[in-house]
């Protein structure tokens, strides 16, 4: 099995034994489907269910600080409203296994990407399930999050003026690749760009935000339209937690019932007007440039997709997966400009 050459299971274990984490072997692992490219192993140990997550094989060079920084979240999350996986134990010794890795509670849930059961297909139950979302990162960002220890986890000073010159300055460093058509092949790039700068929110109260929030990022209880877990927090920080609005923005349907998230069917779910009042309510937020953050959000993650079509201009990426997303850039960027049409 290709997961035994980056998890030695007898390292695992002798360090497990240093941390009082059981006794005896490690029983039935394999690994688990879905989520990034990082390895998330299922074992027993001594009656007791772990999973151990840590970076691909081949380490970035962020890597390991990554999967630090997951980890200290998650154990500044005990105890809280919000809903993630609990964290069992962290290992910041690279030579363990090669590389940092942490020890976490199972998740009793689903990835509501894809068919839904015929449960959660029910009007009423999707209806629930989509204020689920909201209310998630509403509690998130209400976490006082210097009581729990996160002060140095991010940097709240300067954090809206840092966003469109960083994401205007990825899209440009495309150019580097051969054969890339450029930022025009993005067409609304310069309004976007201009309307970001012109536009920026004057005040911040800051939070922590998740970076990467969506269907794709949390799992449903089998048996409610509750959240069992928000997962992969490799993109948390401190900053505005209206960010992760945004993203929900981004890719929610519009009155044109346009959606990038592939969750079917989609029966009930509420508006994303509905959505933001949800918001509103339980966050108890100033929402009047709430449209910034929609349109950064659209604008930031079809950078971020054209990253792989310009490498697949340069023969680094498949072709046909590098021309998919960036169609879903195209899509992004239009909604964009929808949202500042509606401004």
């Amino acid at each position: 099995m290709e997961w035994q050459k980056y998890i030695n299971l007898n390292a695992v274990k002798d360090w497990m034994d240093q941390q009082g984490l059981g006794r005896g072997a490690i029983e039935s692992p394999h690994l688990l489907t879905g989520g990034t490219q990082n390895f998330l192993l299922h074992f027993k140990r001594d009656c007791r269910e772990y999973v151990l997550r840590r970076p691909p094989a081949h380490l970035r060079k962020n890597s390991n600080s990554t999967m630090l920084r997951e980890s200290r979240i998650l154990a500044a999350l005990a105890g809280s409203d919000v809903p993630h996986p609990g964290l069992i134990a962290s290992c910041a010794d690279e030579n363990v296994i090669g590389a940092c890795f942490y020890l976490m509670e199972p998740v009793d849930g689903f990835n509501p990407t894809g068919k839904l059961s015929a449960y959660h297909q029910a009007p009423e139950v999707q209806r629930r399930m989509g204020f689920a979302l909201v209310d998630a990162i509403a509690a998130l960002g209400a976490i006082d999050y210097k009581s729990v220890g996160l002060e140095d986890f991010g940097r709240p000073d300067g954090f809206i003026d840092r966003q469109v010159p960083r994401w205007r300055g990825q899209l440009e460093s495309y150019c580097e690749h051969e054969n890339w058509p450029g930022p025009s092949s993005l067409p609304g790039v310069e309004e976007l760009t201009l309307w970001l700068e012109r536009n920026k929110p004057s005040d911040l109260q800051p939070g922590i935000f998740h970076g990467d929030f969506h269907f794709g990022n949390v799992m449903y209880r089998h048996d409610s339209p509750e959240l069992a877990a928000i997962v992969d927090w490799e993109l948390s920080s401190i900053g505005d937690p209206l960010i992760d609005l945004g993203w929900l923005m981004s890719g929610w349907p519009l009155d044109d019932g346009e959606t990038f998230d592939a969750v079917s069917p989609w029966n009930g779910f509420p508006t994303l007007d509905e959505m933001i009042a949800r918001y509103g309510e339980r966050s108890g937020r100033n929402l009047d440039h709430l449209t910034w953050y929609g349109v950064l959000a659209c604008f930031k993650l079809g950078t971020i997709l054209e990253g792989t079509f310009a490498r697949a201009c340069a023969g680094k990426a498949p072709k046909e997966t590098g021309e998919q997303l960036h169609g879903y850039s195209l899509r992004l960027f239009k909604r964009g400009l929808s949202f500042i049409a509606r401004a």
